[in-house]
């Protein structure tokens, strides 16, 4: 046994790298106008809504009210209910994709992933695991080989490493520019404060071709097709508005300098580097749900984050672009969005939502291929409830 635990280990690393946003060619998916499926959860408060009927939905194909063919309830794996024709049976295979955008280890990813492994993944699942340095896929037969505690600790082990590793960058800039600045920020030091900062700026950088390609690997995939987004609120280096006044005020006879101040303050009014509006539609035509985590919590000082104690730059948050850009394409997929300090509780409560939902399928009015993004929009006829499900689909 030990030789096959082993043999995995090296199974796990060697499928690490050239995984993560594959250069993937694009092909034609030719939509059957008989099967639009739209995946659909219903909430009151957190509660999903189990006992709803076809004829409690109505659907909207780009404002025109469509027949619903068929309705089925799915229960994790399985189809619990079933109403209505439809020429396919509904795939329930589960692809799970957990990805992994943060700066430092929490211990509560413990938590988190001991949860996984002990109460979701099942044998017939699939798994890919996207670290800041790495993508790892799960051996198919690595329920059968180790138990759900022994892979959790060997992800846990991949993923401290790899955080670390990956983070290391991040942590460099921000110890050099904290040692560059010692003596404070003047004249002759606020050039690479900038520069600085545009490494930091470098760092967060999202390659939309990237995002695309991803979204049209997965909808390659048959089935479920979850990604759990963990990103953690970013901390960057910022004047306060103390040191901004005192500079401004001791160099008034310094318009360079003056200019500078000024336009560095207006480097932090960011605006997102990708179509977002493009991201959302193809993210909901490949019938994906993204569930977004974010991540609020940051470790003290004297557990592995770099702070900047330089007279006048104080670490705060400057994530709201991200945040923003994030939250609306989860949402456009019909995925759940959440905020909390604790990984392990989001990421529970996350999974909860996601486990149950309804497949609608229709048949388009008036359909032309003509590669336009069509709306959906999904009503429930009974009250106080919430809906969320894909945006839209291309009509390929």
């Amino acid at each position: 046994m030990l030789n096959i635990k082993k043999k995995l280990l090296v199974f796990f690393q060697l499928f690490c790298c050239c995984f993560l946003f594959p250069a993937i060619q694009h092909q034609s998916h030719q939509v059957n106008v008989f099967n639009i499926e739209v995946p659909v959860r219903v909430f009151k408060g957190n509660k999903f809504i189990d006992n709803l009927t076809k004829n409690d939905f109505e659907l909207y194909d780009n404002g025109q009210k469509q027949k619903i063919e068929a309705l089925y309830l799915i229960r994790q794996t399985s189809i619990a209910k079933r109403e209505g024709s439809s020429s396919t049976r509904p795939k329930v295979a589960r692809h799970f994709i957990l990805f992994f955008e943060v700066q430092q280890f929490l211990p509560k990813i413990i938590e988190a992933i001991d949860y996984f492994f002990n109460f979701v993944l099942g044998k017939e699942d699939t798994l890919v695991v996207i670290t800041p340095l790495k993508t790892y896929r799960i051996h198919p037969k690595a329920s059968t080989l180790l138990s759900p505690k022994e892979l959790a600790a060997q992800l846990v082990s991949h993923l401290k490493r790899d955080i670390k590793t990956g983070s290391a960058e991040y942590r460099i800039i921000l110890r050099d520019l904290e040692d560059s600045l010692r003596g404070g920020l003047d004249e002759e030091t606020l050039p690479l404060f900038q520069q600085y900062l545009q490494k930091l700026e470098e760092l967060r950088h999202i390659n939309e071709k990237n995002l695309l390609n991803f979204a049209e690997y997965l909808k390659q995939q048959e089935g479920q097709k979850h990604v759990f987004l963990f990103y953690q609120k970013e901390m960057i280096p910022k004047l306060t508005p103390q040191q901004l006044n005192l500079l401004t005020t001791l160099n008034q006879d310094k318009p360079d300098l003056i200019f500078q101040l000024m336009e560095m303050f207006e480097f932090y009014r960011r605006d997102i580097s990708f179509n977002i509006e493009r991201v959302k539609q193809h993210f909901a035509d490949s019938s994906i749900s993204i569930h977004f985590l974010f991540l609020t919590k940051t470790l003290p000082p004297n557990l592995e984050v770099t702070t900047m104690k330089p007279s006048g730059l104080v670490m705060t948050e400057q994530s709201e672009d991200i945040f923003s850009a994030f939250k609306e394409i989860a949402e456009a997929t019909g995925g759940w969005v959440t905020s909390s300090a604790n990984i392990s509780t989001a990421f529970k409560e996350t999974v909860e939502a996601a486990k149950n939902y309804y497949l609608l399928y229709y048949t388009p009015q008036n359909y032309s291929p003509d590669g336009s993004f069509h709306q959906i929009e999904i009503k429930v006829k009974k009250p106080n409830l919430r809906v969320i499900h894909r945006s839209g689909y291309f009509a390929d």
